[in-house]
C-alpha cells in the first residue's frame, strides 16, 4: 500500500507598493519580516525616488542615499527585492497610463498572491494618494490576457490589502492585525536603515536630539518615541487582533500594524485568508 504526503505548500508571493522609499518599512515593515520569517519572498516598490525628502542634501545625493538604505533596508528585514522608480521624482507622481503599466508589469513579473498599498483615495500627501490609485488601478487588468500581453498575466486574483499612512487614520479599517512582537526588531532595524528619513529629515526644525548611530538603545528608544503611531496597537486593532490571536494574547499586544481588505475585490474565505498571511504565533 502506499501513501501520498500533501505537498508542501509554494512560498507566496509578496509585494508592497508605496510611493517613497522608508514607506513600506514604515507602513508594513512588521508584515514584510513575518512573511519572511515564514519563508514567504517580499517585493517592495516605491514608484518615486524620494529626491525631495531632505532639508539640505540635494536631489541626486539624496536620490542615491535613499536607494542605498532601502537596501540596507530590506537585508535587515529579509525583503528579497526592493525596486524604486529612479526616473519618478518626488512629489511628481501622477496616476498616468504609463505608470498603471509599468505597475501591472511589476506586479506581474512578481507573480503576486499578495499585494500592500495605500489607500487611493486617502488625503494628506498627493504622491501616496497617486501611488494608491495608480495601483488599485492596476489591479483590475493584472489577470487579462490581452492587457500587456507581452508579460504573462496573473492566474488569479491576489489578495489585496489597504495600509494607512499618516493621512488615512481616519478612514482605515482595522480587518486584519498582526502583532509585532516576534519581529519588533526587524521592524526597527529595517526603520534605522532610512536615518535619512527617520532622524535626519523628521527632526529638522523640532526640538528633538538624535542619538548618534552606535546608540542602538537610544535610537530604538527614539523610533518607538517618535513614531510611535506606526508601531503601537491601538484600541481600534484590539477585534481584528482577537480573531487573529484569541482575545487573551489580544489584550497583551503592545505593537502591531493592521490591513484593511480592499473594497471591491473577491472575498477570499477565513481559510483562505489563512493561507495567505502569516502564520500566527504564541
Amino acid at each position: 500500500m502506499t501513501t501520498r504526503t500533501a505537498p508542501t505548500p509554494r512560498p507566496l508571493q509578496v509585494i508592497v507598493v508605496a510611493a517613497h522609499p522608508d514607506e513600506p518599512e514604515e507602513y508594513a515593515g512588521g508584515l514584510a519580516a513575518a512573511y519572511a520569517e515564514a519563508g514567504h519572498h517580499v517585493k517592495f516598490l516605491t514608484l518615486t525616488n524620494g529626491s525631495a525628502g531632505h532639508a539640505t542634501l540635494g536631489a541626486a545625493e539624496l536620490v542615491a542615499r535613499r536607494a542605498r538604505e532601502a537596501h540596507l533596508a530590506a537585508e535587515r528585514l529579509g525583503v528579497a527585492e526592493y525596486e524604486i522608480y529612479d526616473d519618478v521624482d518626488d512629489g511628481s507622481l501622477v496616476p498616468t497610463l504609463d505608470l498603471r503599466m509599468r505597475v501591472i508589469r511589476s506586479v506581474r513579473r512578481w507573480r503576486a498572491d499578495v499585494v500592500v498599498g495605500f489607500h487611493p483615495d486617502g488625503g494628506g500627501h498627493p504622491d501616496n494618494r497617486a501611488a494608491g490609485r495608480i495601483l488599485a488601478d492596476a489591479l483590475h487588468f493584472t489577470e487579462l490576457n490581452n492587457v500587456l500581453p507581452a508579460v504573462p498575466a496573473l492566474s488569479a486574483a491576489p489578495l489585496y490589502l489597504l495600509m494607512p499612512d499618516y493621512a488615512t487614520t481616519h478612514v482605515h479599517r482595522h480587518d486584519i492585525a498582526v502583532d509585532l512582537a516576534p519581529v519588533l526588531e526587524r521592524k526597527l532595524r529595517g526603520c534605522d536603515a532610512h536615518a535619512s528619513q527617520f532622524y535626519e529629515f523628521s527632526s529638522h526644525g523640532q526640538d528633538r536630539t538624535v542619538p548618534p548611530a552606535d546608540d542602538w538603545a537610544g535610537r530604538r528608544a527614539y523610533l518607538l518615541e517618535h513614531w510611535r503611531p506606526w508601531f503601537e496597537a491601538s484600541e481600534g486593532m484590539r477585534d481584528a487582533l482577537a480573531v487573529r490571536y484569541g482575545k487573551k494574547q489580544a489584550a497583551q499586544v503592545m505593537y502591531a500594524e493592521s490591513f484593511q481588505l480592499a473594497p471591491g475585490r473577491r472575498m477570499f474565505t477565513p481559510d483562505e485568508l489563512a493561507a495567505l498571511l502569516p502564520p500566527v504565533t504564541a
